[in-house]
């Protein structure tokens, strides 16, 4: 089968969305499928990038680090014709989304999109920002998913959401995997020993994009209240963005900056020795649809604290897992924390196995095969 991806985002730029695409791709051609990834230009991209086209883009669109594609008038007929997919797959209700509509429908392929984010939460990247604009990127997010001939979400409270923003086209619940052997073999003691973490230390941790709409505010407030209790504890994020600068302001202002280790962003081995180095995974975004990192967590024996929200639930179970906080307020969260920092150690230990346990249905191997079957 040849499948052409279609996304506003991709590597360098991490996160979620990008990390599916290229989980599913590698998984696709393992299993001897052909699968080509269209993207903007952005800067920082690898020279020697494979099954990847790019398009001409405006780079860091509204001073954020995203790239919009401008107009193409031959390279994307031409691709379609050199190519010719079997499916065309949208990442995005707009930009590149619009481009992957046009060519579905011009060439009579079937298109497929998938529901990545909740849209409304990303407004504050606009010039205008009010409950009109949020309603008004939700209707654009749910009409363009009515014009897709599959849509794909990575959870079930997803679904439910779009078939409430009166989304008929069919849907299907395929969650992004993760590679489960990577993430539980890594050295988390010496991840310890390379960034200056006691062997000692309670170590929270965080990994992903740092930016606004991941509610990151909150969970520094959160992280600060604990560390001002628990003198062991420390706080090890991995990932950079806009809201970096903020989150180590709040830790200085509090005297704790020595206890907040900033990675940036990290990759195989070493996101997976990162993860190992985390006593909890701490997670309060609300814009998310799966949140790919706290599997990736729970496949290094990491349990969860987390807001309820959509992607979470479904894999959070309270005390069993980890701690899933509904309605948290910052003092909720906390306790939440602090009840995973004085279990026991038998408690411990079963909160880790009950982790490995839950993610054992999110192998990567068995989404890419549900994805496939969607397909055909």
């Amino acid at each position: 089968m040849k499948i052409l991806m279609m996304t506003n985002t991709y590597f360098p730029l991490v996160g979620g969305i990008e990390q599916s695409i290229r989980s599913f791709c590698d998984e696709f051609r393992r299993l001897g499928h052909e699968v080509l990834i269209v993207a903007p230009s952005h800067e920082g991209k690898a020279e020697d990038e494979e099954h990847v086209i790019r398009v001409p883009a405006l780079k860091k669109f509204y001073k954020t680090d995203f790239s919009i594609n401008l107009p193409v008038l031959g390279l994307l007929p031409k691709i379609m014709k050199t190519f010719s997919p079997d499916i065309v797959h949208s990442h995005h209700p707009f930009f590149m989304g619009d481009f992957a509509l046009r060519l579905s429908r011009q060439y009579h392929r079937p298109l497929v999109f998938t529901y990545h984010i909740m849209v409304e939460e990303y407004v504050h990247y606009l010039p205008i920002q009010n409950e009109g604009v949020k309603r008004f990127v939700m209707e654009i997010a749910a009409g363009y998913a009515n014009l897709a001939d599959q849509v794909i979400v990575p959870s079930p409270s997803v679904r439910d959401i779009l078939i409430h923003r009166r989304v008929t086209s069919p849907i299907e619940v395929v969650p992004t995997g993760v590679d489960l052997k990577r993430f539980s073999s890594g050295d988390g003691a010496d991840f310890r020993e390379r960034n200056g973490i006691p062997p000692d230390a309670f170590v929270i941790g965080h990994v992903g994009r740092l930016a606004p709409e991941k509610n990151l505010d909150f969970l520094a407030g959160c992280l600060v209240g604990l560390l001002k209790k628990e003198s062991r504890a420390h706080v090890l994020m991995v990932g950079q963005g806009p809201s970096q600068k903020t989150i180590g302001a709040a830790f200085e202002q509090a005297g704790l900056g020595k206890r907040l280790h900033l990675t940036g962003f990290l990759y195989k081995e070493d996101l997976a020795d990162a993860y190992r180095a985390m006593d909890v995974f701490a997670f309060t975004s609300f814009s998310e649809t799966q949140g790919v990192v706290l599997l990736e967590a729970m496949a290094a024996g990491v349990p969860v604290v987390t807001v309820d929200a959509p992607g979470t639930r479904e894999v959070v179970k309270d005390r069993w897992n980890g701690r899933i906080i509904e309605n948290p307020n910052r003092q909720e969260f906390i306790d939440a924390l602090g009840w995973i920092l004085n279990c026991s150690p038998e408690e411990s230990r079963a909160l880790k196995e009950q982790a490995e346990e839950t993610v054992k249905g999110y192998a990567m191997s068995f989404c890419a095969e549900r994805m496939l079957e969607v397909y055909e």
